[in-house]
C-alpha cells in the first residue's frame, strides 16, 4: 500500500523536474523516495506520514539556532505585520547592515540579494568591473551556485580552461573560467604565473563544503591571499556556507585571512530566502548606481527576511559558538562508532565519510559513497535525518542537545551489525 510520501511524490512529478524543486532534495543517489516535511521545530521535523526525525540537514545549515526559534518567529511576523514586501528601502535593511559590520568588519558596504547563486553572481560581476578584466579563477570541488560562469568543471592539465559541467551552458562561459584543483600549490603559483594579470577574481570557499568538507592547508589559502594581492586579482570568500556558522566573522575571522569581497547566505535571514555581497568600499563603488555595474532585484533586503535575519545574528554569542563545538565533537566521536568511518569536522559541521583524509573531491572514492548510501537509508528508518548525498556535510544547531544524541547513539547501535553485514 502507498504512503503518504509516495502518493505525494508521484503527483510531484507530474509537476516538477525529477519531482522536486531543487535536485538534492530527489533522494537519487541514496535511493527511496523523499520525505515530505509538515512542521518543524527545535532539532525534529514531522514527514506527512507522522514520523518524526533528527534533523542533520537543518535547511542546509541555516538553521543554526534549530527550526521555529520563538524569537526569530516573533521578529518574523512582526514585520508581516508591517507588510511583506515594500521594492523599496525600509529601516530594517540598515539594523541589518550594522550588526553585520559589527560581526565583520571588513565588510564596509553590501548589497543584499535573495540567494547565494545571485550573491556568487554579482560579487564576480562586480570584479570584473572594478578590475576591468574577464577572466575568473575556481577551484574544482567548491560550488558557487548555478549561474553559467560557475557551472564549470577542471578540464585536462594542472591549470587548464574549464569544461562545462552542465548542458545549457555556453562554452565561451567555461573559457572565461580557470580551474585548479584544490590542496596544489603547485597549481596555484603555476596560474597565477600565467595568468595573473588576466584574472579579475580568485573565488574560493575557505571551508569547502559542498562537494564534501575539504579542509584545507591554512598555508594554501594564505598563500592564495597573497598572490591575489600581488596580481591585483579580487579574492571572493564564497562563505555562504560556512558564514557565521564557524564563526561570528565565519572563515575570515577563524583563518585571519581577509577577502576583498565575500558572499553569504541564507543565515542572515534566519533561514529566509536571502544573500548578500560586499567587501571593501572602493571595489562595492563600482555597483549601481554609484558605478556602471548594473545590479537590481525587485525582492532584495526584503523586510521580512531582515528582521528574521537580525534576531537570528542577535543571538549568535561566544558562548552559542563554544557549545556548538563542544556539541559537534560528540557527535562527531559517535559517527566514528560505525565501522570504517571518519568525521571530519569544523565547528559545526561534520562529514561523515568512509575514508580517511580527503582534501580534493576527485580523491573520493566511490566504495565510500556506496557505503553512506546504505549508511542514510538505514539511519532513516531508525529516525534520523541525514543531507541525502555523501557529498554534503552535516550541521548541527543549538537545538540539538542530550535526547537527540542519546537518540543518534541508539541509532548507530542498531544499524551498526547490518551495515557490517552489507559491507
Amino acid at each position: 500500500m502507498e504512503n503518504a510520501n509516495e502518493t505525494l511524490f508521484r503527483e510531484a512529478l507530474t509537476h516538477f523536474p525529477g519531482g522536486v524543486s531543487s535536485p538534492v532534495r530527489a533522494f537519487k543517489a541514496v535511493g527511496g523516495t523523499p520525505k515530505f516535511f509538515r512542521k518543524a521545530w527545535g532539532a525534529r521535523f514531522e514527514d506527512e506520514e507522522g514520523r518524526r526525525y533528527v534533523d542533520l540537514c537543518m535547511s542546509w545549515g541555516p538553521l543554526i539556532l534549530g527550526h521555529a526559534v520563538p524569537e526569530v518567529l516573533a521578529a518574523a511576523r512582526e514585520a508581516m505585520e508591517e507588510g511583506l514586501t515594500f521594492g523599496a528601502p525600509s529601516r530594517r535593511e540598515l539594523v541589518l547592515a550594522r550588526r553585520i559590520k559589527t560581526l565583520v568588519p571588513f565588510v564596509e558596504k553590501m548589497r543584499f540579494v535573495s540567494s547565494g547563486t545571485e550573491a556568487v553572481m554579482s560579487a564576480l560581476r562586480t570584479a570584473r568591473g572594478f578590475t576591468g578584466r574577464d577572466r575568473i579563477l575556481k577551484f574544482d570541488g567548491c560550488y558557487h551556485g548555478h549561474s553559467d560562469g560557475m557551472l564549470v568543471q577542471a578540464g585536462s592539465g594542472l591549470a587548464t580552461f574549464g569544461e562545462p559541467s552542465s548542458a545549457g551552458v555556453p562554452r565561451a562561459f567555461a573559457d572565461l573560467t580557470t580551474v585548479i584543483p584544490l590542496d596544489d600549490p603547485e597549481s596555484l603559483e603555476r596560474v597565477f604565473a600565467q595568468q595573473g594579470d588576466q584574472l579579475a577574481a580568485a573565488i574560493i570557499e575557505p571551508i569547502p563544503a559542498n562537494n564534501g568538507l575539504l579542509v584545507q592547508d591554512l598555508a594554501f589559502l594564505q598563500r592564495l591571499r597573497e598572490l591575489c594581492s600581488q596580481h591585483g586579482t579580487v579574492l571572493i570568500f564564497d562563505e555562504v556556507i560556512s558564514g557565521f556558522r564557524v564563526a561570528p566573522g565565519g572563515a575570515a575571522e577563524l583563518f585571519g585571512i581577509t577577502p576583498d569581497l565575500v558572499t553569504y547566505g541564507k543565515i542572515i535571514g534566519g533561514g529566509m530566502p536571502v544573500g548578500l555581497y560586499g567587501g571593501r568600499a572602493d571595489i562595492m563603488a563600482v555597483v549601481s548606481p554609484d558605478g556602471p555595474v548594473y545590479q537590481a532585484g525587485t525582492l532584495s533586503g526584503n523586510p521580512v527576511a531582515m528582521a528574521a535575519g537580525l534576531a537570528t545574528l542577535e543571538k549568535l554569542t561566544p558562548n552559542l559558538y563554544r557549545d556548538l563545538d563542544r556539541k559537534a565533537a560528540r557527535w562527531a566521536q559517535a559517527f566514528e562508532k560505525l565501522p570504517g568511518l571518519h568525521a571530519p569536522r569544523v565547528g559545526s559541521l561534520i562529514w561523515p565519510l568512509f575514508q580517511p583524509g580527503v582534501k580534493r573531491a576527485d580523491r573520493v572514492q566511490a566504495g565510500a559513497i556506496a557505503q553512506f548510501n546504505r549508511m542514510h537509508g538505514l539511519l532513516l528508518t531508525q529516525g534520523i535525518y541525514l543531507p541525502p548525498s555523501g557529498y554534503e556535510v552535516a550541521f548541527l544547531s543549538a537545538a540539538h542537545g542530550d535526547e537527540e544524541l542519546a537518540h543518534f547513539e541508539r541509532a548507530i547501535g542498531v544499524i551498526t551489525p547490518e551495515l557490517r553485514i552489507q559491507s
